[in-house]
């Protein structure tokens, strides 16, 4: 990525977006998309999981083709302010110093998470799309195709962003302890949840991912540092 050849001095400020508005703009997209097919009741059917029967699936989806429209509408829209946070953020960490691969590696996870989100809810819009429920068998394929791609294919890349963020600012002393080691912490544990692709027990690492890994994004879009503390030497582009 080409850098500015003229030295950045202590106290100018990183322009772009502020990635804690994008990151709380993202976690209510992400959860308003959900509202819609997660039950709250009793009373309401629930999303079903992998481990529900081809009955189970089909009967949902049949009966609930709206209520997975909108989910779809807003988990799209959920993966937009994804990517502009991790590429504000992954600026940001070269601006304040960072001169090593962890901004890299943290670039390549957040633009894949961000991608497969796009992708789930494309799966899902098509899931919803009239007629589609009734072929039993491409409804099923494309269910697990989904969750395959929603599920180890967001918390897995999710890790990424997070260790690279969290080693790069870590080091640099550039954020809070609680918040480097919680991303240290969900890191690992979304590259365990890849062992959910064979062992269906580890599907709870998915979960245990994506909804503490909403504060953990806020916060480092709150608290990374956008002014630089000291004179940055020049690099060559």
């Amino acid at each position: 990525m080409p850098t500015s050849s003229n030295p950045i001095p202590a106290g100018a400020r990183h322009a772009g977006p502020h990635p804690g508005i994008v990151a709380a703009v993202f976690t209510v997209l992400f959860n308003t998309g959900l509202y819609f097919v997660v039950s709250f009741s009793a009373g309401k059917p629930h999303f079903p999981g992998p481990a529900e029967s081809a009955d189970v699936i089909t009967t949902y989806f049949r009966a609930n083709a709206s209520a997975v429209l909108l989910c779809a509408f807003f988990q799209f829209g959920a993966s937009i302010p994804l990517g502009i946070f991790t590429a504000t953020v992954v600026s940001r960490l070269q601006f304040l110093g960072v001169r090593a691969a962890g901004p890299y590696i943290a670039l390549f996870g957040g633009l894949a998470t961000a991608f497969h989100m796009a992708v789930t809810s494309s799966i899902l819009w098509v899931m919803a799309y009239p007629g589609i429920a009734q072929d039993r068998a491409a409804l099923r394929a494309l269910y697990y195709l989904m969750f395959a791609i929603g599920g180890v294919g967001f918390s897995v890349p999710m890790g990424l962003l997070m260790a690279g963020v969290s080693v790069s600012a870590g080091f640099m002393k550039l954020l809070p302890k609680w918040i480097v080691v919680l991303g240290l912490v969900l890191a690992v544990v979304g590259e365990l949840s890849w062992l959910n692709m064979v062992f269906p027990a580890a599907l709870f690492l998915i979960p245990l991912t994506r909804f503490p890994g909403f504060v953990w994004l806020i916060a480092v879009g709150f608290m990374l540092p956008k002014t630089a503390a000291r004179t940055l030497p020049a690099t060559a582009a």
